[in-house]
């Protein structure tokens, strides 16, 4: 059981503070409230202890992560029994027991031991964020509050199937482009280290005037081979530089809004993009979470944010009682069919039924996308490598063929 260390205030005004053991934050709330104490800060307390462990086990912690693939399972499992009408408790106290991952395991226990000392299945979940997302929990919580808990597990579990079919295809439309990249840069910089200074003593000793591009990718390589420690430093600072950036607010924006106007692949992002603003938006709506609130989490998640921004302003928009749709329609990043449609929606009260329409309509089209671009890569990788490497080649075999020439024409 965690320790929690609590700041709290008599009646008479003198503070207390101190330790206490509970399941969570609101039993320990709950118990200096009977003692007529006014809480004003509870905090989870890690312990060291003398064997090196930290909360527990520093070394040999024990582990807490369910892969997305079980956790698309484990959400079926527990729809299914909830369903067929299995009390919440036993249905969890059954997975752990067929659970055959320690970290699934040893959630499913946490979340059984909390659901049996009191605790809602949504705080239960919120224990354990890197498992269990702002999504995950806050449709949860609109299943405890309608009573349709095993309804919303099979629309969470269809969500985060889709959810794990579109990163699928991101990986498959990323993983050929990639790998060709690093074996066509290898390939050059062997060329370049490897074989291109092997020709530099041979042109000498020809006596021959060089053509322009041989002489500049001899001095290229001589170059990489005397300089190729600050080669590599100067490509690791820019990488490390760039990553820095990029988790910067700045740095993150400018790398998603560069992401979305890139050439190929920009069009694709964008589609994702809008695809996971769609199904995320339509699931929250449609299992009863807030507007408000489902607005705040679809910008946590939609994993862009300039999309993220424009949702931000819609969502001030609705707190000041105006339209949803207004802002997407101001934004060049929302399509004209997708704010027509989310203002229809918004009109007619069936906003779920027109984002889902949205979120299927996109999904088609990354699809096809995809497919379009894993034909469009394989030629376009095949021009880069046969001028990169056809480049290297021609600029070596060039003063040979000129000597060549030279020695016919004399004869």
């Amino acid at each position: 059981m965690p320790t929690f260390k609590y700041n709290a205030k008599k009646s008479s005004g003198s503070m207390v503070s101190g330790t206490i053991k509970a399941h969570d934050k609101n039993e320990v709330i709950g118990r200096l409230r009977e003692k007529d104490l006014v809480v004003l800060e509870v905090k989870k307390r890690s312990s060291v202890g003398i064997d090196g462990f930290k909360g527990g086990a520093l070394l040999g912690a024990k582990s807490r992560k369910i892969p997305k693939k079980d956790l698309v399972i484990l959400v079926r499992q527990l729809s299914t029994m909830i369903s067929a009408g299995i009390p919440l408790l036993e249905s969890l106290e059954v997975l752990q027991e067929q659970a055959e991952l320690p970290g699934q395991k040893n959630v499913l226990s946490d979340i059984s031991g909390a659901i049996r000392s009191g605790q809602d299945l949504s705080h239960a979940l919120e224990e354990h964020p890197k498992v269990f997302s702002n999504i995950f929990v806050s449709l949860i919580r609109a299943g405890e509050v309608s009573g349709q808990l095993d309804e919303i597990l099979v629309r969470l579990a269809e969500y985060l199937e889709a959810s794990e079919k579109l990163k699928r295809d991101i990986r498959a439309a990323m993983t050929y482009p990639v790998v060709s990249l690093v074996l066509i840069l290898s390939i050059a910089s062997f060329l370049m280290v490897g074989i291109v200074p092997k020709f530099r003593p041979i042109f000498a000793s020809l006596g021959i005037e060089l053509p322009a591009i041989t002489s500049f990718v001899l001095d290229l390589s001589q170059g990489f081979q005397n300089h190729w420690i600050l080669v590599l430093m100067a490509g690791a600072g820019a990488i490390f530089g760039g990553v820095v950036f990029s988790r910067t607010e700045p740095g993150r924006g400018a790398l998603d809004w560069l992401i979305l106007k890139a050439p190929v692949f920009g069009s694709l992002f964008r589609k994702v993009a809008l695809s996971r603003f769609a199904r995320t938006f339509a699931t929250l709506i449609r299992s009863g979470v807030p507007i408000l609130e489902a607005l705040e989490i679809v910008s946590a998640t939609v994993g862009n944010r300039v999309l993220s921004r424009v949702v931000d302003q819609a969502r001030e928009h609705v707190r000041q009682g105006e339209s949803l749709c207004e802002p997407f329609a101001r934004s060049t990043v929302f399509p004209p069919m997708v704010t027509k449609m989310i203002g229809i929606g918004e009109k007619s009260g069936a906003l779920e039924l027109l984002l889902e329409k949205i979120s299927q309509f996109y999904d088609d089209q990354v699809n096809a996308e995809v497919k379009s671009l894993t034909s469009l890569i394989e030629p376009l990788m095949i021009g880069f490598i046969g001028i990169l490497v056809g480049g290297i080649v021609l600029a070596v075999f060039l003063p040979i063929f000129k000597l060549q020439e030279g020695l016919m024409g004399g004869h």
